[in-house]
Formats: C-alpha cells, structure tokens, sequence
C-alpha cells in the first residue's frame, strides 16, 4: 500500500507494516474492508466551506502473475466536534463528503438507534443544506442525551449526545452507499432561568414566576426582603409557592406574597401620588444529587395610585354610634385610629369597642360611655355624645382625615368623666331609694356637695374627682374613684 497526502507520496510498505501503524485491511467475500484510526501521520487535515474534514488516501497493489491490480481508496470524515445554536446542537459535514456519490437520504438518532424521519421530525431533529454543507441538529431535551446541572458563578447545563447518523448515498452507476456515523458532542450551556411578575393590581397580591428548572434543581427557600422562608411552606403562611412540572422535564414555581404582607416594602414616589410595593426576592436553589447551592435574585415592584380615605357613614343609636367603612380597592393601606391609638382587636376589646367585617364594609360600633367620648350639652334629660375617628395613612407624612358624629342621648341614668376631671352623674332617686320627698336633699359623701340641678326625682351632680370625699384606690394599672349619693 502507499499513502498520500496532497501532492506528497509515501513509500510503498507491505500490509504486515501498514498494520504495525495501526491499519487494517481485510478482503472478504466480494468486499475490500479498509480501517484507520483517526489522527494517523499518513492523514491529511484540511477545512472546505468551513468545516473541518480528516481525509486518507491510499492505494493498494495486488500482483498475480504477471498482472498487477491497483485500487484507490480514500476515507474521509467530517471532524466538526458539534456547537450549540439556540435549543439545538448543531453538527456539521459536507454535501456531500465524497464528490462522486450523490445524497438521497439521511436519517439520524442518538446512541445507535436511528429514527424514522416523521419521528425524527416530531421530535425537534432537522436536517438542513447550506451552501455545500449538510446541517444535523439534534434537540437539547432529546430522549438519550445526557444533562447535568452545575454551578460556576452561574447556573449551567453539561450536554452529551452520542450522535448516530446514516446517509445513503449513490454513485453515477446508481451504486448504493451506506455512510454511518458515531460522534459524541459536548457542550456547556448556561441554564437561563424565567423570571417573569405576573401580578395583577387589583388582587393586591405579588404573583412571581421562576421558571425553566432542569428536573435536578429544585426550589429549597425563598428570603423576601432579608426574610428568609423554608419549603416547605407552613399552612398558615399568607404567602404560597405552588410548583409545575410540565412535560419537557422542566418545572416551575410560582410565589403569590399579598401587598398586606408585612415583609412588603412600602414607597412613596412623586409626591405621594403613587404607592410602590417592593418585594426583593432570592431564590435558594439546591442541585441534586450534590447538594450544592445556587442563589437566583429577583425583584419586582407594583406601583399603585394614591387612593381616597375609604367612605365612612354614621348612625345614631340608643346605645351608642356605629360607624360604617365601605371597603374599597387599596382601602387596607389606610388605618383607623382613635385618637393617637391604632384600631386593633386588642383596643377594642381593651375599650369595650366592637369591630366586624365582611366583603362589603367594616363595622365599627362605639357604646356609650366607653373611651373616646365628648359630652356636651349635658341636662337632666339629654346630652350630646361626640365620638371622633380618624383614618391616615401609616407611611404617608400626611393624609391624615377624620370623621366626627354627634348624637343626642337620653337614657334613664348616666355617668361619665371628662378630659379635665369633672365627674357628671345624673340618677333617679325613685329607682333607687323608695319614698324620697325631695331628692334636691341628696348629698356625696361631702355634706356640702349638693345637686347642681334637680327636677322631679333626677337630680344632677357634677364636681372634681379629688372633691366631695372622693377616695381613690389603685389595683394594678387601673385608678379608680367612688363616691357616693
């Protein structure tokens, strides 16, 4: 045999010699079998439109007699170790590698099986022609090829395909050839992950998307503004994560964090026109089997109008005022207050207050005489009752804005202090002792107090807690005064 590379002839060396250096030729029945290894000294390494090609030519002598046979062969093939192009591997050959043989069919699959080409098709696999060159592009989610996830600064994808690819190919003489190909490819892919903010404002609730998850990373905890929470998630969370496996093995998570959330940052921005809800997000990532850990951050915001107080209407009652707060979107960032105190079931329940809800309004209902009163035009038979509430935004410097009812009482007995100290008890002396004549002779335990307005069997007293023998006795935190008619 003699080999050649280019214009350059080697010498002639016997069979026993080419095998020596790591070739192979076997004659069988009808077929002359030429093997060699790739990268051998005799090969000739050249690029034509851009793709790498390893090519060998030898010829073989064979003498009988005296007739000497020569035969040609070559072996050529494409080296092109494969790239990534979008969701596909790419690899790339000739067209056709032998100039004299012509193309009519090529099929293709990974790991020794190949596909019919409505399956191949199906399945995401093309086969394309571009100036003299034959495309194979092999999907990165095909069944067969191997993925693995691994952390470098970023999240990444390590790709093998063990490509198997077979072209058919004809001769002038219409003489079929079968070309087989074995390639194994590799590549590294960063991993781009969706994140997407699906929220919707008028459900006043964050809804964050994380997307694209290879089925070896799964989610282990998300920290929401330096707060950090766990999967899984406890029932009573306010916030969830619901997970999505979908059918290309990826999976997804999507966060749902209410506006009400405590760890929502709250911003005001152009002149308090606009409310910005921030919530900063840091996915913990765990890659499995390893366990190693990868940090995806995130942020979104959800900027809201500045919205009006929410409507409040008043009612007088026997007993009291009830208010009325009509529930409106956004109405949960304002605040009821009472005075300087925040409206919370602990103040209610403190006051004697009663506080209701449903989807409608929010039912507030002040009994007479309990804190938070102002008594004005007092008489034997009436007075009036003011009561004051306020709403105001918490992180706003104003949008402070109150609401006041008055509302004329008349009940059988009353008792009530004011701001500055004056206690005013009005009773009826039939109700209490039986047979009084003249009730305008009723005194407090100072002798000298009189009634300061008497009429019928109600009489009126009004004076000073630290006068007319009052005594005061402390229990705990609560300071009471007693006296007596």
């Amino acid at each position: 045999v003699m080999f050649q590379q280019g214009e350059q002839k080697h010498s002639p060396m016997t069979l026993s010699q080419a095998a020596k250096q790591g070739y192979a030729f076997f004659l069988t029945s009808g077929r002359l079998v030429f093997r060699t290894p790739y990268g051998q000294p005799h090969s000739l390494n050249t690029e034509v439109n851009g793709v790498p090609v390893e090519v060998v030519y030898v010829t073989m002598y064979s003498r009988q007699s005296w007739v000497v046979l020569m035969i040609d062969l070559v072996a050529a093939c494409s080296m092109d170790e494969g790239s990534p192009d979008g969701d596909h591997m790419v690899w790339r050959t000739l067209d056709p590698l032998y100039p004299s043989l012509s193309i009519v069919d090529v099929s293709v699959g990974l790991n020794g099986q190949l596909l019919e080409q409505p399956a191949a098709e199906k399945r995401g696999y093309t086969v394309q022609k571009h100036d003299s060159r034959l495309q194979i592009s092999v999907p990165f989610d095909a069944d067969g090829r191997y993925r693995k996830s691994f952390v470098n600064g970023s999240l990444f994808d390590f790709y093998v395909f063990h490509v198997y690819s077979e072209q058919i190919l004809l001769s002038q003489d219409q003489v079929e050839t079968r070309l087989r190909l074995h390639r194994t490819m590799t590549a590294v892919v960063q991993r781009p992950l969706l994140t997407e903010n699906r929220t919707i404002l008028e459900e006043e609730v964050f809804t964050a998307y994380l997307g694209k998850l290879p089925e070896d990373v799964v989610l282990a905890a998300v920290t929401l503004n330096g707060e950090e929470y766990t999967l899984p998630l406890a029932n009573t969370s306010s916030h969830t994560i619901t997970k999505v496996t979908y059918a290309d093995n990826t999976q997804g998570y999507t966060l749902r964090v209410p506006f009400e959330h405590p760890v929502v940052g709250k911003k005001l921005v152009e002149d308090e026109a606009l409310l910005q809800h921030i919530l900063n997000i840091q996915y913990t990532l765990v890659i499995l089997p390893e366990n190693t850990t990868y940090y995806h951050p995130a942020a979104i915001t959800a900027v809201v109008p500045q919205v009006p107080p929410p409507d409040i209407d008043a009612s007088c009652l026997d007993s009291g005022i009830r208010f009325r707060l009509k529930h409106q979107p956004f109405s949960y960032l304002w605040q009821i207050t009472v005075g300087s105190a925040v409206l919370t079931s602990d103040l209610a329940t403190q006051r004697g207050y009663t506080v209701s809800n449903d989807s409608q309004s929010l039912q507030f209902y002040v009994p007479l005489f309990t804190p938070g009163y102002e008594y004005t035009n007092v008489t034997l038979e009436r007075f009036s009752g003011t009561f004051e509430i306020s709403v105001r935004r918490p992180e706003a410097s104003g949008g402070l804005r109150s609401f006041t009812e008055t509302c004329p009482f008349s009940p059988p007995e009353y008792i009530f202090c004011s701001e500055d100290g004056v206690l005013t008890v009005m009773v009826d002396s039939s109700t209490v002792v039986k047979g009084v004549e003249n009730p305008a002779t009723a005194h407090l335990l100072d002798k000298s107090c009189k009634p300061t307005v008497s009429e019928g069997t109600r009489v009126q007293f009004s004076f000073l807690l630290n006068s007319c023998g009052t005594t005061a006795k402390v229990d705990g935190d609560i300071l009471t005064y007693e006296n007596e008619i």
